[in-house]
């Protein structure tokens, strides 16, 4: 009898045991944190409201439980903390130089997100030395925590513009409904295609008045994208028209904080709910690979 009971002890502390080990298993997996996504937004032409879409598309994004960090990359224009209202007092510059950590110019906001000013540091990427590339590459593990990371990238179709979008893990092309901008998002989508043929690229047309005219804009470039690039775009939806974006860029608001029923806002919450709901162009390999990868076609320029 004592035999029998010390056995169905055993085997109950050894099933005790197994349980332990497969809850501990499945809390692992669990809490793994999938690689960051790295989403560039740029445009062919200026002024088509990139900057805009992307913070606050980086605040929808926070409003969904992610950790989001908000790079400006423009070179020429960069905006991100005058549509926010804050005067950054460092950039990447600063710690590519080892000046500072990544960690101390990175900016919180009210809104939840974080941003990087960066558009005096990268045009001194190609003068770095392989050991300063590293660091910098290094450096960047401490974006690791960010769920998403936004790049607004600047406009056009320069090396800058290309090594952003090339390695990022999605492209978001802004256009509107001008033929200008119809012409030059086609233009930065040729220029995307020649580089590679493996990205899927997503079109956003801003600034439409109706739903019937950001659908031919949109069936337009991606018609003449498939016919004459053989390339797929993808409609990732539309922006409409509201005096609510103008009001709050002279707030120095974002117009989903500043006015939040409007229908600007509804517009890039159901971008940014579509995003998370379709998987990613391409699968996230991590912000080491984005960076590396950004730097070898950098250097190619």
């Amino acid at each position: 009898m004592d035999q029998a009971s010390n056995l169905r002890k055993l085997m109950a502390d050894k099933k005790g045991a197994s349980e332990i080990r497969k809850k501990s298993l499945l809390q692992a997996a669990a809490s793994e944190k999938p690689p960051t996504r790295v989403i560039a937004i740029a445009s062919g032409k200026g002024g088509v409201g990139k900057t805009n879409l992307a913070i606050n598309m980086g605040i929808m994004f926070a409003r969904e439980s992610k950790n989001v960090i908000v790079m400006d990359a423009d070179l020429g224009l960069a905006n991100v903390n005058v549509i926010l209202g804050i005067i950054p007092k460092y950039n990447l510059y600063h710690v590519m130089k080892g000046q500072k950590k990544l960690s101390e110019i990175m900016i919180d906001t009210p809104q939840g997100i974080q941003i990087i000013a960066g558009a005096s540091g990268f045009s001194r990427l190609a003068n770095l030395s392989d050991e300063e590339r590293e660091k910098f590459v290094a450096s960047m593990s401490e974006l690791s925590s960010a769920d998403v990371l936004i790049i607004d990238t600047g406009a056009g179709v320069s090396r800058n513009v290309l090594s952003f979008v090339l390695a990022a893990d999605e492209a978001v092309i802004v256009t509107t409904p001008e033929p200008t901008a119809i012409t030059d998002a086609y233009g930065i989508i040729k220029s995307i295609s020649t580089e590679s043929s493996g990205i899927i690229t997503k079109l956003v047309v801003n600034r439409v008045t109706s739903f019937i005219e950001g659908k031919q804009v949109a069936d337009r470039v991606i018609n003449i994208a498939g016919q004459f690039l053989n390339v797929r775009v993808e409609n990732l939806g539309m922006v409409f028209e509201d005096e609510a974006v103008l009001k709050s860029v002279r707030k120095q608001r974002p117009f989903v904080e500043a006015y939040p029923k409007s229908r600007v806002a509804a517009s890039v919450d159901h971008i940014v709910k579509r995003l998370l709901n379709i998987e990613s162009s391409r699968k996230s390999r991590g912000l080491s690979r984005f960076f590396r990868k950004f730097l070898s076609i950098y250097k190619e320029d």
